[in-house]
């Protein structure tokens, strides 16, 4: 049987290929217009889905045109829809212009017309056009305060659709002349639609206490004007979505790592694929399970893999380097202490853990003999939110660059004894 190592990057590279838009419009294409076929998109995954797109549409005898926004370095080569690309995880004026120009093209649609939104996760950020009263550097504020308070991704939507001029519908209600069709990668828990990049083309009446309270809970601090606007940027007029199709989920990718564990004779049990918490706390839990699984045979007897996605979070206290992959890792390892038998890998199925250049990381059997041969205090990185810096200096991380897909979170524990 292979090494550790080699089934763990397997089951991940497994997971990551069923994420891909390729192919997943055979099948859920719309008749062709008598006008034009508008495409519009947004997120991590958009540009690789124009492409996928294009190909399908062409394929069936369509023809189309388009903008849609990437993050830097996500940009695929397209036929006839324009990719541009904007900042991720703090929106920059790339992405201001390219909301703008969207919505503006969504405006425009004829009701003869076709308009298909591409969306994945990621677009939150790069399809950013502030309501009126707001800045860019208001929600560039914001979405620090954010990312560092160690909110759900669910609940920084909220308060991101909150003070948008596109998200919660918006973009929707823009086009709402055109026949509108909406395909979806989700990077949410749950694959609510109207999670996935904020929801663009998924009407829904956000209470502005709602937000309000998010912003309190966290003690998050926002001048009056801000405040203001939250409490009228409501979503009043009724909006017709048009009709949703999910391409990828996280749960189709968990299936088919799964599918691929069974090939290595190993038995796998999927703990759940929209799990949330703290990264450390997550961490110490897992190794909880694994070390029951080890011992006990109970959930899953060993040789077995434990797999998980999700969306953790990471409450920045430290000034360290890691994302929330690492920081969930590195408390799995040192629950497990000294255990042998077990292994594991926790990245993002983007290819970019939190803001760094790895998509996570991964450990073995080994990794005390050789923190302790290297002097790396483990315990200390993990204080300090450094956890890229323990597993860099043991030449542990996961490097992909862009996957060009994002169905979140992808964590497997291998259990041989």
């Amino acid at each position: 049987m292979p090494n550790d190592a080699d089934i763990l990057y397997a089951l991940f590279d497994t997971a990551l290929k069923a994420a891909l838009p390729d192919g997943q419009f055979e099948g859920r294409l719309p008749e062709k217009p008598k006008g034009r076929t508008i495409v519009l998109g947004a997120g991590k995954a958009s540009a690789r889905m124009a492409a996928a797109f294009e190909e399908a549409w062409s394929r069936a005898g369509g023809t189309c045109e388009g903008l849609v926004v990437t993050r830097y370095g996500h940009a695929v080569p397209t036929q006839s829809v324009e990719i541009v690309e904007a900042a991720h995880p703090v929106p920059d004026e790339a992405g201001l212009q390219a909301a703008k120009r969207i919505l503006a093209l969504a405006r425009d649609a004829d009701p003869d017309d076709l308009v298909v939104c591409l969306m994945s996760g990621g677009a939150s950020a790069l399809l950013s056009l502030p309501a009126d009263g707001v800045t860019l550097a208001d929600k560039q504020d914001l979405n620090r305060a954010l990312l560092k308070s160690g909110a759900p991704i669910g609940e920084m939507n909220l308060v991101r659709k909150s003070l948008s001029a596109i998200k919660g519908g918006r973009l929707a209600a823009a086009a709402g002349r055109a026949q509108l069709v909406t395909y979806l990668i989700s990077d949410v828990p749950g694959d609510d639609p109207s999670s996935i990049g904020s929801g663009p083309t998924i009407p829904e009446r956000v209470d502005p206490d709602v937000a309000l309270s998010i912003l309190r809970k966290y003690g998050i601090d926002v001048p009056a004007p801000i405040l203001q606007v939250i409490r009228s940027n409501a979503v009043t007029e009724p909006v017709v979505g048009g009709t949703v199709h999910m391409l990828a989920t996280p749960k189709m990718a968990l299936d088919a790592a799964a599918a691929k564990a069974r090939e290595f004779g190993l038995t796998p049990l999927v703990l759940g694929d929209a799990l949330e918490g703290e990264a450390r706390e997550v961490g110490r839990v897992m190794a909880g399970i694994a070390r029951s699984a080890l011992m006990h045979g109970e959930p899953a007897k060993s040789p077995c893999v434990l797999l998980s996605g999700g969306e953790t979070t990471v409450t920045v206290r430290g000034q360290g380097r890691g994302g929330r992959n690492a920081e969930f890792l590195l408390a799995l390892a040192l629950a497990l202490k000294d255990e042998t038998g077990i292994a594991a890998i926790a990245c993002d199925t983007d290819g970019i853990d939190g803001s760094e250049d790895n998509a996570g990381a991964w450990f073995d059997g080994s990794l005390f003999d050789e923190a302790r041969s290297k002097g790396v205090d483990l315990a200390a990185h993990l204080e300090t939110n450094d956890a890229y810096t323990a597993f860099a200096q043991l030449d542990r991380l996961i490097v992909t660059g862009p996957t060009l897909t994002n169905v979140n979170d992808f964590r497997c524990i291998l259990i041989r004894s």
